[in-house]
């Protein structure tokens, strides 16, 4: 037993200053990786917003250094440089009380800020501490100042280092995040690029800038339009059914609340809240009172003007949501967030804020617009009478589901499990790989439901049509979820399901189509983990009696190196493949007495087998394969040309597969993609596909 004795005032340990930010990052940027490191600048972009929305800034300018360093620069009022005169930061500027004090700055009150979106206050402190060298540059009252920190500690005072003639003010925060704490120090164009169009368009009349060394690209946003821009963006290559998009901005006290909606000819429900600039992807008050107050307006204008008649029900709230694009944005002094991640408003004044400033203006537009409101009302109406055709479908889906495991489809084969937390579902593509599969599984854990051909492209198709979809429905109910309102995630039936497609145009295809249908209907089994892509691998490699898998080209190219080099120490064939595959993690190795059939033209070593087509190689590649004992190259494009063992050893065996874990980084780029590719616009598709092939290589087309 401990000595209870030794526990004392010695032991309680006390992080001062920026200590505690170093010892737990996560506390405060939600973590050490890509995105921890992304939000560093999200923290010092949000501050020069934050002087936006105040007045006192128009621009934004943002530099990905050649170093790795990251430059922000804004024209706001720069912050204080002035001394404080009382109280524990006595006699010190007020520039390092904000960058090396938690909870210090000008959003607590002191009239600084009305609103904000950063972390008020904590912000600049922690990507200070959380940087090896951080300089601070302000230029105020017609001088620059500067300070530099390096680990979070101050190496100067506050010095003028020079004149500032132009008569303007601002802030330059530059900074080097610490590779010590972080995953990775690289930067993505990409993702800082989204974040500030987002901040742009929910910022109207921002300048905002990207700029990268490295590449010499920069890239600029202004939006004059703001949130309805940001609606129009979101609804490009979708047919709107009422132009301009509809908006409405009042202040009641001290909230702003500011809404654009348009509808479009989809099936899909497009939201975006923010509070503050801040998103808000779970909602909260502010979309509650828009759904409340949206569903009422529609009801009660349908029935006033006849639209709707005596012997209808009302429209539901799902049924004028559907083909609507919203973005909802408040700015009030005080937001209240349910959890760390702000991901809900919880301010219960601006459910009552939001509901009276969509109710009234709304009203306003379809008594002024009465051919736009025809053509809103009907597409609600038309919605729902797919509900009701659906309801129909749906509840026959439902009620197989829930009867005993004799009513789940009759291909599926399903595990001995019931432990959800342990078992998996393969959808597999077509019955020859689904009958390799259900032979090479681990039946304990793994269910196989083999698909026939190419399911619904449920992006162009409403509910009732999806449900009339076999493959679809056997999904459904394989999964025990149920679909639409009815849907229930706890219900889920396999901890994880795993897609498993060929490595071909066709393959690609199902897999996107499966994407499609569990992203638009299911996607809490997306946000939750549960969705997989297996990775089947692309090359067999005969050595001996042994067979090598690589997952791609330069696998391939690496194993044939490897085996080279083992090879040179005069071992045989089967040896070098042994000592390959214990010396490097992840290559799987069967035995196989079989041979691959070679052309007689063609010397050992030397023959590429692609299907059913036999070509062969170079003679430098001819003499490489045999210098490394390969026998034979196959290039698979089924899953059906691998017999059950292989299978199992190379895609299925927890101890040696390959899956790819489906997550969605960011919801508004993953739905324009999903419209792109799946949706009803062929120019955008098309394009979408010619901006982007001159990045592929021969290897990755399939002719």
């Amino acid at each position: 037993m401990a000595d209870k004795t030794q526990y004392g005032a010695d032991q309680i340990q006390v992080l001062e200053g920026l200590d505690p930010v170093r010892k737990r990052p996560g506390m405060y940027i939600g973590g050490t990786g890509v995105e921890g490191l992304h939000h560093l600048v999200w923290e010092i972009v949000n501050n020069s917003i934050d002087e936006v929305m105040a007045g006192r800034a128009t621009t934004v300018d943002v530099t990905l250094l050649e170093d790795g360093g990251v430059r922000v620069t804004d024209d706001g009022a720069g912050i204080p440089v002035d001394k404080h005169k009382t109280g524990s930061q006595m006699g010190k500027s007020a520039l390092e009380t904000v960058l090396t004090v938690l909870h210090a700055g000008g959003k607590f009150g002191g009239g600084g800020y009305k609103v904000s979106g950063g972390l008020h206050g904590v912000g600049v402190s922690v990507v200070n501490a959380l940087s090896t060298t951080l300089v601070a540059e302000v230029r105020r009252d017609g001088k620059l100042y500067k300070q530099e920190y390096k680990d979070g500690v101050p190496q100067t005072e506050v010095k003028v280092v020079g004149k500032y003639d132009t008569g303007g003010t601002g802030t330059t925060i530059t900074f080097w995040p610490d590779a010590s704490i972080f995953e990775t120090t690289e930067f993505s164009y990409d993702d800082i690029l989204e974040y500030l169009r987002r901040q742009a368009y929910l910022t109207k009349g921002v300048h905002a800038f990207l700029s990268d060394e490295k590449t010499g690209k920069r890239f600029g946003f202004y939006f004059e339009g703001g949130i309805r821009s940001y609606v129009q963006h979101m609804n490009m290559g979708k047919a709107a059914i009422h132009e301009p998009p509809f908006y409405a901005q009042k202040t009641i006290k001290d909230t702003e609340v500011e809404i654009a909606l348009q509808y479009n000819d989809s099936y899909t429900e497009t939201t975006k809240f923010f509070a503050n600039n801040i998103p808000n992807p779970e909602g909260g008050t502010h979309s509650e009172g828009f759904r409340r107050a949206l569903t009422r307006s529609i009801n009660d204008y349908a029935r006033k003007n006849g639209l709707l008649k005596d012997n209808e029900e009302n429209l539901t709230g799902e049924d004028t949501r559907e083909g609507i694009t919203v973005v909802i944005s408040v700015r009030l002094p005080d937001p209240q967030f349910e959890g760390q991640t702000k991901s809900k408003l919880g301010n219960p004044e601006i459910r009552g804020y939001v509901e009276q400033v969509f109710s009234e203006m709304f009203n306003y537009y379809l008594d002024e617009n009465p051919n736009e409101a025809k053509k809103i009302i009907g597409k609600a109406t038309l919605s729902a009478r797919a509900r009701m055709a659906a309801r129909a479908a749906r509840d026959t889906v439902i009620r197989k589901g829930a009867l005993d495991g004799l009513t789940l489809p009759g291909k599926l084969a399903d595990c001995r499990t019931k432990d959800s937390t342990r078992s998996e579902l393969y959808i597999v593509e077509g019955d020859s790989a689904g009958g390799s599969a259900k032979g090479g599984r681990d039946s304990e854990f793994q269910a196989i439901l083999p698909l026939r051909g190419k399911i619904l492209n449920v992006e162009r198709a409403r509910l009732d049509r999806m449900l009339g979809n076999n493959e679809i429905k056997n999904i459904i109910i394989a999964l025990g979820t149920g679909i639409a309102e009815q849907f229930d995630v706890s219900k889920l039936r396999y901890g994880r399901i795993i897609i498993m497609t060929d490595a071909d145009v066709d393959g690609a295809h199902i897999r996107t189509l499966l994407l499609t249908f569990f992203y638009r209907h299911m996607p809490e089994v997306v946000n939750e983990g549960h969705l997989y892509i297996a990775q089947p691998p692309l090359y067999g490699l005969q050595v001996g009696r042994k067979k090598l898998y690589a997952y791609d080209e330069d696998e391939r190219e690496a194993i044939i190196e490897r085996l080279i080099e083992a090879k040179s120490g005069k071992k045989d064939d089967d040896q070098a493949a042994t000592d390959v595959v214990a010396g490097e993690d992840g290559i799987v190795a069967t035995e196989d007495e079989t041979e691959l059939e070679v052309a007689p033209e063609a010397e050992a070593g030397a023959v590429v087998v692609d299907e059913e087509e036999e070509t062969s190689a170079s003679d430098e590649e001819k003499q490489r394969l045999k210098s490394a004992g390969v026998s034979g190259v196959q290039r698979y494009k089924g899953l059906g040309e691998m017999n059950a063992d292989q299978l199992w050893d190379t895609t299925m065996d927890p101890a040696n597969r390959v899956l790819l874990k489906v997550a969605v980084e960011d919801a508004e780029r993953a739905d324009a993609i999903f419209n792109k590719l799946m949706g009803e616009e062929v120019l955008l598709r098309k394009n979408f596909i010619s901006s982007r092939a001159s990045t592929l290589s021969i290897d990755d087309l399939d002719v």
